[in-house]
């Protein structure tokens, strides 16, 4: 349904180049969920911006790659065409619903416009689709609550009308930014349930963006990990949880609490900060950072390549080494499993 190849996202600045996505490759077939992690400023909302075709030019540009949408090259199409496509067969809902929605039109004034826009219906009937959209995402009275304005909702009935306009025109790729970062635990456990369900529910495909690993191993079914613009593992779930092979995600794992592992595990803060990306460094992108760095990798650019079958990770070292690194930090680190 929607192919990313070699997708290369620049932006012109008065300091240098900046390769916000620089190479990134993934696909999406109907009803999977993809999930995308990595810290800030690797590339994961540009990635998602690229798709949307919403990042501004000047000063964007893509230099190389395609966005295949249904046959489609996304970068190549009209605005006019981009513009039906956007918001009807691909939804994003964004981080931040309270500068997402407009303050001055109520709820469902807001989600109706989508429906009429692309839908090409009746007043009455964006009205009756709007209604059942706000009841499908769980808000309480819809038809009052239609009525209401964006600060009458608390946080996460904003939310869930933001996913309710993304879901109101059954796209088939959903886009989501981050949906749940503002919110509390309970709240977004409950939206996170809401998105499973109303996957099953429409067949949408799924493309979750986030930095909280536990969000995406609750939901998807693939994962890419990105660093400094690239994509530098990509695998299912399991094998990204539990057999990462790039230095970088199971760093991140191992910054993380866990409820897998039995006694008391330390846990491992990842050293440093992201690279500028417009002056990367030699070698590794991560290798400034990496527990398990060696001399070569401050001179070897790696590329992703497949581990093992449907596993792919960005790293000079072997399986064997990366697999001994692991074993001996996780010894250090005190890290058991839970039988």
């Amino acid at each position: 349904m929607l192919e990313v190849n070699n997708l290369k996202t620049h932006f012109k600045t008065p300091d240098g180049v900046v390769k916000a996505v620089d190479g990134v490759s993934f696909s999406l077939e109907p009803g999977e969920t993809l999930g995308i992690v990595g810290e800030s400023g690797s590339g994961k909302s540009v990635t998602a911006l690229s798709i949307m075709q919403l990042n501004p030019k000047p000063p964007c540009e893509y230099p190389e790659g395609e966005i295949l949408f249904e046959g489609q090259n996304l970068l190549k199409v009209s605005e006019s065409r981009m513009q039906k496509i956007r918001g009807n067969d691909i939804a994003m809902i964004f981080q931040d619903p309270m500068t997402s929605l407009n303050p001055v039109f109520t709820i469902g004034n807001q989600i109706m416009e989508a429906i009429r826009i692309h839908q090409k219906v009746s007043k009455s009937e964006a009205r009756q689709r709007t209604v059942q959209v706000l009841r499908d995402v769980g808000i309480p009275n819809p038809e009052q609550r239609a009525r209401d304005y964006p600060h009458q909702f608390s946080g996460g009935m904003r939310q869930r009308a933001m996913i309710a306009m993304a879901l109101s025109c059954n796209p088939k790729v959903l886009i989501a930014d981050e949906p749940t970062t503002a919110l509390d635990v309970t709240i977004q456990a409950q939206i996170l349930e809401l998105m499973v369900g109303l996957q099953e529910k429409y067949g949408t495909a799924i493309i979750m963006i986030t930095h909280d690993l536990g969000v995406v191993a609750q939901i998807a079914d693939n994962i890419m990990v990105m660093y400094a613009g690239r994509a530098v593992e990509k695998g299912t779930t399991d094998q990204i949880f539990y057999d990462p092979l790039m230095p970088y995600s199971w760093s991140l794992l191992r910054s993380l609490p866990r409820l897998d592992t039995a006694g008391e595990v330390r846990l491992l803060p990842i050293k440093g900060s992201p690279p500028s990306l417009i002056f990367l460094p030699k070698g590794c992108n991560f290798s400034p950072r990496c527990p398990f760095v060696k001399d070569k990798c401050y001179e070897v650019d790696p590329i992703l390549e497949e581990k093992r079958p449907g596993h792919s990770a960005a790293c000079i070292l072997s399986v064997e080494e990366i697999q001994a690194n692991k074993s001996r930090m996780d010894e250090e680190l005190g890290v058991e499993r839970q039988a």
